[in-house]
């Protein structure tokens, strides 16, 4: 189902809109390595279960291909332990894509382990550093209530 939508701009040079959001949730007491990492990490699942976020293949003025990227910007927050805990539980009950980190995760060296120290905790009990969500705006907006921009 293709959820991400733009409103066509009446001008050419005038923003296009989009009614959905891509956004980032990080814990505010992370070092800034961290931050980059987590963020990195959390973005790179939601073009391979949304394929609509990703637009087309970018090419220079000397015909050299670069990947393609996210449609639309990536809104990074921050937050409390607490307010992200909350989160985590408003974005399972609105069943929006989500991709999450742990604490866990700076543990480990690779996918198989990351994935198993996820399976390995609880959801209540997850630890989590960041959380990653996709949806229709108000539905993020709601998700993210009580976190702040990023800094």
């Amino acid at each position: 189902m293709n959820t991400t939508h733009a409103t066509a701009p009446a001008t050419p040079d005038a923003p296009v809109r989009f009614d959905t959001k891509i956004a980032v949730l990080l814990r505010e007491d992370l070092e800034t390595w961290q931050r980059l990492n987590v963020t990195a990490f959390l973005v790179s699942g939601l073009g391979t279960q949304v394929p609509e976020v990703i637009g087309e293949p970018y090419v220079d003025a000397d015909a050299v291909g670069y990947l393609p990227m996210f449609r639309q910007p990536v809104l990074v927050f921050e937050s409390t332990k607490e307010t992200l805990t909350a989160a985590h539980a408003r974005v399972l009950s609105r069943a929006l894509p989500r991709a999450v980190f742990t604490s866990d995760l700076f543990t480990t060296g690779n996918d198989r382990d990351n994935r198993a120290a996820v399976r390995a905790v609880p959801t209540a009990e997850l630890d989590l550093v960041g959380l990653a969500v996709y949806g229709p705006k108000n539905a993020v907006d709601k998700v993210l209530k009580g976190a702040r921009m990023h800094p």
